[in-house]
């Protein structure tokens, strides 16, 4: 005999029917972040390069606790030596240990790279936010700035600074910056010039919201998409930009262990002792590669006509 139960109306004396099955369970709703979250880990190349670059990060950051000689420890009785259990990745012409100086080199190209980015984007945002939303004279002066620093390609540009300021990572990373900001610049004002025409734009103006209040809390946090991504594409290039300066004499000091120093080092020894060249080349595109691939998730997990 099934279980009899009381309707809860009042004066309802109506015996019903318990049920032990549970209500239908609704599907559960993402959020935008956690759409664009699934977006992501669905690109199997974005996953790949997060691990990249978390693997660089880690290698950055606690790189001097595995590496198994001092970077700039010389061994002039253990020249050129290929790998071998004692150097994994051999030794160059001063007998300094491969694996060492490259791992140090890590710790130098994402500095450099994350840091001229970070530049490049605290100063283009700040002036694509004033000529996208401003417009008029500001707008006009700033782009004309801008097509002024996009008219010279990045090297001969960072060389120039270098040449004026001398070699060193700080000089490398402002000449790099100095260089990038404009595209950054170009690329938020596009975006907000379309943001600021949308309706909550126009009903933050009706309720009296400052200009820098209505940029900062509605036009930024709603343009920045298309920045994040060249941002990430571009940290690749400018890693690439530090190994060439100082491949060409121009960047960081000779004796800092650096991928491009490492590289021209080893121009001397292609076809005799290809290792010396091999692996600093390696280490850069499999770097460029991660942030390339990790770029490349971010633009279809953000891009909102994939949603």
């Amino acid at each position: 005999m099934s279980e009899l139960v009381k309707s809860p109306a009042i004066g309802d004396e109506s015996p019903v029917p318990a049920t032990s099955a549970a209500p239908e369970a609704t599907p559960k709703q993402l959020t935008q972040w956690g759409e664009i979250r699934h977006r992501f880990v669905q690109n199997k190349l974005a996953v790949v390069g997060l691990v990249i670059i978390t693997l660089l990060f880690i290698t950055a950051i606690f790189g001097n606790m595995f590496t198994p000689y001092d970077p700039g420890a010389q061994d002039l009785e253990n020249t050129l030596a290929s790998p071998n259990a004692a150097h994994w990745m051999g030794t160059d012409a001063l007998g300094r240990d491969m694996f060492s100086r490259l791992i140090a080199g890590t710790r130098v190209a994402m500095f450099v790279g994350l840091a001229s980015i970070f530049f490049a984007v605290l100063i283009g945002v700040a002036l694509g936010a004033i000529a996208g939303y401003f417009a008029g004279f500001a707008d006009t002066l700033v782009m004309r700035i801008a097509d002024v620093f996009l008219a010279f390609p990045l090297m001969i540009g960072a060389v120039v600074i270098i040449l004026v300021t001398g070699r060193g990572i700080t000089p490398v990373i402002i000449s790099l910056a100095v260089f990038s900001w404009a595209t950054v610049s170009r690329l938020l004002r596009s975006s907000i010039l379309s943001v600021r025409e949308m309706d909550y734009v126009h009903a933050a103006k009706a309720l009296g919201a400052s200009g820098g209040r209505i940029v900062r809390t509605h036009i930024l946090p709603n343009s920045l998409t298309p920045v994040l991504v060249y941002a990430t594409f571009n940290v690749g290039t400018t890693i690439i930009g530090v190994a060439a300066l100082s491949f060409l004499g121009a960047g960081v000091p000779v004796d800092v262990p650096e991928w491009g120093n490492m590289l021209a080092a080893g121009q001397a020894f292609i076809g005799v002792h290809d290792y010396l060249w091999l692996y600093p080349s390696l280490f850069v595109v499999v770097t460029v590669l991660g942030f390339a691939f990790v770029g490349d998730g971010l633009r279809d997990a953000l891009d909102p006509k994939l949603r």
